[in-house]
């Protein structure tokens, strides 16, 4: 068999294999917030920098507007985040924290500091994969 072939000589398999562990690790903690990972990743961007459009968070999380906006709508209805049509542009949806949304930030922290005892990597060995993610990302990305 040409080695090239095998999964474990696959750059995609342990990058997806990783993913989903690290999302898996998350989990407890997010059940506890009553968020999905999703749902976590759209209000880590919103704590930063409230008031967002569609777009802004598409191109942030990499997803496409029809992947986010049923993530959107329920986050809506668990009455975390706001959307109204821009003033401006009707044609652009703003994506706001509702109070409930701003008050979870409160408890986000324990998120991190769990998931980091999980890892089972030393700090200095997760900030170099951040940073060779991130390359990897930006050089991939359209």
């Amino acid at each position: 068999m040409n080695e090239s072939l095998k999964l474990e000589n696959q750059l995609c398999f342990p990058l997806y294999a990783a993913s989903r562990l690290v999302t898996q690790c998350y989990q407890p903690v997010l059940d506890e917030l009553g968020l999905t990972y999703p749902q976590y990743l759209v209000l880590l961007i919103l704590w930063e920098t409230d008031r967002v459009n569609l777009k802004v968070l598409s191109e942030k999380l990499h997803l496409q507007s029809n992947t986010l906006t049923p993530l959107l709508k329920r986050m809506q209805t668990m009455g975390l985040i706001d959307r109204v049509r821009s003033q401006e542009d009707e044609r652009s949806v703003i994506i706001s924290l509702t109070p409930k949304g701003q008050q979870l930030a409160t408890e986000a922290p324990k998120v991190l500091s769990r998931l980091t005892s999980n890892l089972g990597i030393s700090l200095e060995e997760a900030q170099q994969l951040h940073r060779l993610l991130y390359k990897l990302i930006g050089s991939i990305a359209v």
